[in-house]
């Protein structure tokens, strides 16, 4: 399913190389056009090595500005950070997180219509692209993203299905399911994310950039958009975590970060690093499978060389696994990259007190690219792109 996307860093390094020279015009020109599954000639590709950062945002959009002006590249460089931007405005209204999974959990028990459910799923609702996307997706685990618009659009208004069990049927099957970006995308579709403001699929438009492989007859022709009880008040972003660099440490390595190296010294006391690929903390066999190659692999292999520890794999992160491969490294400290809003974060969370009862202290290491970027996602993605520029001269980035 997955061989689209080989699961190793220094893949997702050779397809930066090679996508590079192409993130001005040419990305530009043809960003929005969906030729199929054999025709993502101008897309990076990337987003799964993004998504676990096997290629930090930073490194691919330093890479491109090394050979675009940000005018030239703003197209990419502002595609790759709304991932950035969602994240960090997630991070602040991680309710949004909770409500949709309770509002998907409710409904996968108690909505009636379940075979119109089936049929958007396995393609046979006999809409023509919306049909053909969602066999592509669940064969490949990837969607060019206005065909991810596109169908978001068709199964909330034209077969009015719950956006929650669509956005979903993404987390199942995307080899790049994210909590932040797919919610609020499909929340935006919607109009629950720019409260008001939807999205609407036409025949036209996807005639257009389909090169007019798909013209849908009978979409809806209106777009209402859904509406949903008020959001809490945004949280101040959640501290980052500081190493105690005395500490005999092991490293814990999750689905979130599977590059820890670019991020944690090699100077630091690491004794020993455990690598978990925990399935209960991804959502469908294509991420799945990519996790498991990625770390089993390519992951465990660079940590090993890096800091010159042992390296073990866990199948899952609970909080006995954790102590028992403390205490045998011999750890006052587990260091770990920093999880997001999202599962991940959800079992840290439980798992956090339980080491601290056993004298073990969780430090979660957030990039500085994140903490920066992320404290301008207070609001829309309009404001947070006027920091772009400023943002980036920090990084002597430009």
């Amino acid at each position: 399913m997955t061989s689209l996307f080989p699961a190793t860093r220094s893949e997702g390094q050779r397809r930066l190389s090679a996508f590079v020279p192409h993130a001005g015009s040419d990305y530009a020109l043809g960003r929005n056009t969906d030729n199929g599954p054999d025709g993502h000639a101008h897309v990076s590709l990337l987003s799964p090595y993004l998504r676990h950062q096997l290629i930090t945002g930073r490194e691919l959009v330093q890479a491109v500005l090394d050979q675009h002006s940000l005018s030239a590249a703003e197209k990419y460089v502002q595609e790759v950070l709304w991932r950035t931007y969602w994240k960090g405005w997630l991070e602040m209204r991680p309710g949004v997180w909770v409500r949709f999974a309770a509002e998907r959990d409710q409904l996968r028990d108690s909505f009636p219509n379940t075979r119109a459910i089936t049929a958007a799923e396995t393609g046979m609702t006999g809409i023509e692209g919306f049909d053909d996307w969602a066999r592509e997706l669940v064969e490949t685990g990837y969607l060019h993203n206005h065909a991810r618009m596109w169908f978001a659009s068709i199964w909330i208004f034209t077969l009015r299905l719950p956006w929650a069990l669509g956005a979903d049927f993404f987390l199942r099957h995307l080899v790049d399911a994210d909590a932040a970006s797919n919610t609020l995308s499909w929340r935006w579709v919607a109009g629950l994310q720019t409260v008001g403001k939807t999205y609407l699929a036409t025949e036209e438009n996807i005639a257009r950039f389909t090169n007019g492989r798909f013209a849908p007859r009978g979409l809806a022709r209106e777009a209402v958009a859904l509406v949903e009880p008020p959001l809490a008040a945004p949280r101040a972003l959640p501290d980052a975590g500081v190493i105690d660099v005395n500490q005999p440490s092991l490293l814990l390595v999750t689905p979130e970060d599977l590059n820890p190296e670019s991020l944690i010294a090699n100077g630091l006391p690491i004794n020993a690093a455990l690598i978990v690929a925990d399935e209960k903390l991804l959502w469908g066999e294509a991420s799945r499978h990519f996790v498991r190659a990625a770390a089993a692999g390519d992951a465990a292999a660079r940590v090993r060389t890096h800091f010159e520890c042992a390296t073990n794999e866990a199948p899952t992160l609970d909080a006995d696994t954790l102590i028992a491969a403390a205490h045998s490294a011999k750890a006052k400290q587990i260091v770990t990259p920093y999880a997001p809003v999202g599962p991940v974060a959800d079992a840290l969370a439980r798992i956090a007190p339980l080491l601290a009862r056993e004298g073990i202290a969780l430090t979660q290491v957030r990039r500085d690219w994140d903490t920066r970027f992320w404290a301008h996602a207070k609001k829309g993605f309009f404001p947070f792109r006027e920091q772009i520029p400023t943002t980036l001269a920090q990084f002597r980035i430009t």
